[in-house]
């Protein structure tokens, strides 16, 4: 037996005697995607770079500014909450994304085909039209019959790979017996194809293989438009999906191991942080904390939380560490209950027809119908089928719907595009259209209106030796009425008093010595007070009565501007949520809304909705949570907050990326102008063909002359889309 002896190495009769230990295997390095919506130039670029590349473990970053994301190359101990505090440090705020999501939004195969095909007609309509342009300048005889037969070799290969995708919708209709868009395009295309073959095989003067062709591109353009619309949303859309990191902490046998949330089964234990989210329903088995479930039924309020409670995936554990046991996980949790709602809801927003289709029904029947009647007449009159062909084809040209084909995606990418730089995502293909509608504006409370963060009233009610101390507790606890408490007492210029032996009990507060008495800064109970109908956080100082530090909840920005803009505009605004009484009714009278519900289930918005829409509204409604979702699908149209829970964002026709609610005034009246400008290219197409449709059938324009006819009125709808950016 010989041993391998490595290079380098001394080989004593002892080592090779003895066992070798295990090959360990050496831990890959971990790739980390960042969010980061505050970059705007080389500056941020180089900064962010700079901070990531300094953390103990971080081998590279790389920022995308036109993603706003940074790559980040670790070792296997980082992890992005290592990362987000030194970035938020530097002031640039960071969202860790899930790589795996984002891989798939990369994959753009539909977007590449069309443009592929795109690039196809485009090349070859130029070869064809420069062999034309020698037909027309006087070629005769077998030189033209020969350029004639090079144009068809080049047409029709190109479209037959080109105009694919209208053949495929063209069949899909014919064989479920009814009419579409494509249908008259796909006849267009085969008839000025089979005109041109047989006038070429027949040594005729004309063919129109270039007409064809231009017809394909034009067409593809508009296609290639109204794709570039939604992929955009839908890549921001899935972006935003993948700020959801699904992972958790599962607890066995004492060894804490992260793993996928999709790994989780009943009766796993799950260990909960503090400020983490509930990954599966289930039951408190060990830990006291407090919990927000704000997005879930709207709650203002953190609700206390200890072993043999309940509680739900989507809620936050707020101050202490908990350990769950699994109840529920995957499809079967609370986060997924709403799905019944939300799809007996959508199947009434998808019954909603588009403009588009509206004019297709009753567009494409006329067309086939006059091209048909074209043929006939002149073959009769005539007794020439060459003539009827030649005909028959230029009116079905000179109709084809290439403008009614662009009116609609070229105004649509204007409009989103003048949205998405207002921060407000369109996701829907017909949301435009719905939002131009809408005469009434449902909004949600909490995360919605409000910021969901709690912000002090009474801060000058207060003496200075009660900040101080009530600002050393609080710094000393993650309660959000603490931090708010902190912040506020900061920005005034207190400092910290010193209180001693600190420690925070979770569910309840935070303690310690202060000269020799005991201070408590939390829960009105644990410190000895009655609790209010206002949210508080109560101090107690020794024996003294207990004071109340009084939080209302804060506005978003641009709220106020929103609420205000839409009620000018003439619409009804209505506030439902789930919050109490109290807390709705404050924030109603703040902004001057007269119709508002409080303790509104998810069922109740859903259902409210429904009647304002069976009264005849068009209802806009505007909502962030797990409540909200229902409600949300039910609307005529929805716009969710990119802060919203997946759920309510999918659900959602518009996604708002900012924090300011003021663009959604904007929205309504960028629709209306976009609806109007679709409905003008509508009636650009119609008097077009008002015009050309009588020549065409008078035997006034060849083929050709219809294709150029048809190319200008494409181009001049695409134009007066442009006049909304």
């Amino acid at each position: 037996m010989t041993a391998q002896i490595r290079p380098g190495t001394a080989a004593c009769p002892g080592c090779i005697a003895a066992p070798a230990e295990p090959v360990q295997p050496v831990p890959e390095d971990v790739q980390i995607a960042l969010s980061l919506p505050g970059i705007h130039c080389s500056a941020c670029i180089a900064t962010v770079e700079r901070e990531l590349n300094a953390v103990p473990g971080v081998e590279s970053a790389r920022v995308n500014l036109t993603l706003k994301r940074a790559m980040v190359q670790a070792g296997p101990d980082v992890r992005a909450a290592d990362l987000i505090p030194v970035l938020e440090r530097a002031g640039y705020e960071a969202h860790e994304l899930d790589a795996s999501a984002l891989t798939a939004t990369q994959a753009d195969k539909a977007g590449r085909d069309l443009l592929m095909r795109l690039a196809v007609a485009g090349f070859a309509s130029m070869n064809v039209m420069l062999l034309s342009v020698s037909v027309w300048s006087g070629a005769s005889d077998a030189t033209r019959d020969m350029f004639h037969w090079i144009s068809a070799a080049i047409a029709f290969p190109a479209i037959a790979f080109s105009a694919q995708p209208f053949f495929v919708n063209a069949w899909s209709a014919l064989r479920v017996r009814r009419l579409n868009m494509d249908v008259p395009i796909v006849l267009a295309i085969l008839l000025a194809l089979v005109t041109s073959l047989w006038e070429t095989s027949l040594s005729g003067e004309h063919a129109y293989f270039d007409a064809a062709l231009t017809l394909t591109f034009f067409l593809l353009a508009g296609r290639y438009l109204d794709y570039r619309t939604r992929a955009v949303a839908r890549s921001a859309a899935e972006e935003l999906a993948a700020l959801e990191v699904p992972r958790a902490i599962r607890v066995t046998d004492g060894a804490e191991e992260e793993v996928a949330v999709s790994a989780l089964t009943v009766g796993d234990l799950v260990r909960v942080r503090p400020g983490g989210r509930m990954p599966v329903d289930g039951e408190i088995v060990s830990g006291r904390s407090e919990l927000d479930r704000s997005l879930l039924t709207g709650e203002t309020l953190p609700v206390f939380a200890e072993p043999g409670q309940s509680v739900s995936a989507g809620e936050v554990n707020l101050t202490g560490p908990l350990t769950i046991r699994a109840t529920a996980v995957g499809q079967d949790t609370s986060l997924h209950r709403m799905a019944d709602l939300v799809a007996i809801a959508e199947s009434g927003r998808s019954r909603y027809t588009s403009l588009a289709d509206s004019a297709a029904k009753l567009y494409a029947p006329g067309v086939h119908i006059l091209s048909a009647l074209s043929f006939v007449g002149w073959f009769l009159y005539s007794g020439d089928i060459r003539t009827a062909l030649n005909i028959a084809a230029a009116v079905l040209i000179i109709t084809c719907p290439c403008a009614l084909g662009l009116a609609v995606p070229a105004v649509t990418t204007a409009a989103s595009g003048r949205l998405f730089r207002k921060g407000m995502l369109i996701k829907h293909a017909t949301a435009l259209e719905r939002l131009a509608e809408v005469d009434t504006v449902v909004f949600d409370k909490t995360g919605t209106l409000t910021a969901g963060t709690p912000e002090l009233t009474n801060l000058g009610e207060h003496s200075r030796s009660d900040l101080e101390i009530a600002l050393a507790l609080a710094g000393a606890s993650s309660h959000p009425l603490s931090q708010s408490l902190a912040q506020a007492a900061r920005e005034a210029g207190i400092k910290p008093a010193r209180v001693e032996d600190i420690v925070e009990v979770p569910g309840y507060g935070a303690e310690g010595q202060y000269r020799g008495q005991r201070v408590r800064l939390g829960r009105a109970a644990w410190v000895g007070a009655e609790q209010g109908q206002q949210t508080a956080a109560w101090l107690a100082v020794g024996d003294r009565a207990p004071v109340a530090f009084l939080f209302t909840d804060s506005l978003r920005p641009g709220a106020a501007e929103a609420v205000s803009a839409l009620r000018q505009a003439g619409k009804d605004v209505v506030l439902i949520s789930g919050d109490a009484e109290a807390a709705v009714a404050a924030l109603a009278e703040r902004l001057g809304i007269d119709n508002w519900q409080a303790e509104a289930l998810p069922e109740d918005k859903a259902r409210r909705v429904q009647a304002l829409t069976d009264a005849g509204h068009k209802v806009l409604m505007v909502g962030d949570g797990l409540n909200d979702t229902a409600a949300l699908a039910a609307a005529h149209v929805s716009i969710s907050p990119a802060s919203a829970l997946d759920a309510a964002r999918v659900a959602s026709d518009i996604v708002l990326l900012g924090t300011d609610l003021s663009p959604i005034a904007d929205a309504c009246e960028t629709a209306v102008k976009a609806t109007r400008r679709i409905r003008e290219n509508f009636r650009i197409a119609t008097v077009y063909n008002v015009i050309a449709v009588p020549l065409a059938v008078a035997g006034l324009c060849s083929p050709l002359i219809a294709a150029l006819a048809m190319s200008t009125s494409s181009i001049t709808v695409s134009l007066n889309a442009l006049r909304l950016r």
